[in-house]
């Protein structure tokens, strides 16, 4: 279920128990680790020890502290270890400017030629980054010329800092320290999007509570999990399948999702209809990377369910708050059908059952079909996205032009009159005049909410 993503397996305070670290972690479903190197001496440890266990990985680096004792067959060493099937990364790599352990100079180099071979080797830069932002992003514009990716582990910036990483493309992980009273570092954590986060430990450093103070070891990966769910109101399941397809994208570890017609999220049982739209909105992710909080929910034509595929996935809808019509789809393309799945919803006993639509349904159909919702659509959110129909269609660029906006608008009324709560969304996307269209939600008596544009789902 989880992945530590940074680990040291190889230093004392671990490897004389190893085994029963490693026995530790399976029982708390750490199913995967990446072993760190920060040395010769270390990288040479962390390929052995991933190399006798099937569930382990390993990166290698060179750590700023030990910049001065870099040789020039840095990367002679590196690229040899590299090349190992077990090796994911290269790193950690970095500067520190906290402790200063080494002359900075030396670690600047030492950290520029680590960036060129990941380059060079397009691999992924497991980056250590401690009160040194400003040249540890540099040299990564600089050497890795947008072309090198990473994580910036053990994050330590603040928001402003995390928007400059999350700009180079760069993932961020937190480590223990995220669970101790009050942490510094939740701002930063609460900005930072789900989809761009890893888990890990840093073992045998940062024990989350309730355990500060003893060795930390990757069976505390839940403890972490457990913090971020809290802070980004998610399941521990979501965080654990979300982070591990993070991992997934960045390090190649485990699998690629399969294509799902129904998706939990939360507790909350979400169905995929399509993946048709009569929008190609600026913001949606769908024709890229149709992936909603590690769930793949793309799909072309001929793959739409049918009734008897969606009941099959739905299983037992009671276990859920509610079942949401969502996907990287309008779901009114296919309102007969939604309509017979809603039908089977309410006579299993479901309560809660909400539509998510772009709001051009009269259009897609040719007629009215807000009284065909009523008594089966218990919700509708709407999305809005503008106040006006020229800024709208700008954003949204729908297949039906600047008359949708007006469509919208009259669909959103006819849905305040007729069923039980609407609500109208706006992504907050840069320019997006946020004041204006919750003032048009106020006069259509609709209730309003803005949707982060890079938090999907």
């Amino acid at each position: 279920m989880f992945i530590d993503t940074h680990a040291h397996l190889d230093f004392p305070e671990i490897y004389p128990q190893l085994d029963a670290v490693l026995s530790n972690a399976r029982l708390a479903q750490v199913h995967a680790i990446i072993t760190v190197g920060i040395d010769a001496e270390t990288n040479l440890k962390a390929v052995g020890i991933a190399e006798a266990h099937q569930e382990l990985y390993a990166s290698v680096g060179w750590h700023p502290h030990d910049a001065d004792k870099a040789g020039a067959d840095l990367e002679d060493h590196l690229r040899e270890l590299s090349r190992k099937s077990k090796v994911l990364a290269l790193g950690e790599a970095g500067l520190d400017y906290y402790r200063d352990r080494s002359d900075r100079a030396k670690q600047r180099d030492v950290f520029a030629r680590v960036v060129r071979l990941a380059r060079e080797m397009n691999r992924p830069l497991i980056v250590h980054c401690r009160e040194a932002f400003d040249d540890v992003l540099n040299i990564i514009k600089h050497e890795g010329q947008g072309e090198v990716r990473g994580v910036f582990h053990c994050f330590s910036g603040d928001q402003k800092r995390l928007d400059e990483v999350l700009d180079l493309d760069f993932l961020v992980s937190f480590t223990g320290n995220i669970t101790y009273k009050n942490s510094r570092l939740i701002p930063a954590l609460m900005a930072a999007p789900i989809e761009r986060l890893l888990l890990e430990t840093d073992c045998p450093f940062m024990t989350p509570e309730p355990h500060r103070g003893k060795r930390n070891e990757p069976a505390n990966i839940p403890l972490i999990a457990v913090k971020i769910a809290e802070i980004k109101k998610l399941s521990l399941e979501d965080v654990g399948r979300i982070t591990n397809f993070n991992a997934y994208r960045l390090f190649g570890i485990g699998e690629a999702p399969q294509r799902q017609v129904t998706y939990p999220i939360r507790n909350s049982l979400y169905i995929a209809l399509t993946s048709r739209c009569t929008n190609n909105c600026r913001f949606c992710p769908r024709s890229v990377q149709p992936i909603v909080k590690g769930h793949y929910i793309g799909m072309t034509p001929d793959q739409e369910p049918t009734i008897e595929e969606v009941i099959t996935a739905a299983g037992d809808p009671l276990k859920y708050d509610e079942i949401v019509f969502c996907g990287f789809g309008e779901p009114t393309i296919r309102f007969d059908l939604l309509l017979q799945v809603a039908r089977w919803l309410k006579q299993k006993g479901v309560k809660a059952i909400r539509l998510d639509t772009n709001g051009q349904g009269d259009l897609i159909n040719g007629r009215d079909i807000v009284p065909e919702m009523a008594g089966l659509i218990d919700a509708v959110s709407i999305s809005l996205n503008e106040h006006r129909a020229d800024l709208y269609q700008a954003l949204v660029k729908s297949d039906f032009g600047e008359a949708s906006f007006r469509a919208v608008l009259e669909f959103a009324r006819k849905c305040v009159r007729l069923l039980p709560e609407v609500t109208l969304t706006v992504v907050s996307y840069p320019g997006v005049h946020i004041e204006a269209s919750r003032a048009i939600a106020d006069a259509i008596g609709a209730k309003f909410r803005v949707r982060g544009y890079n938090n999907v789902g």
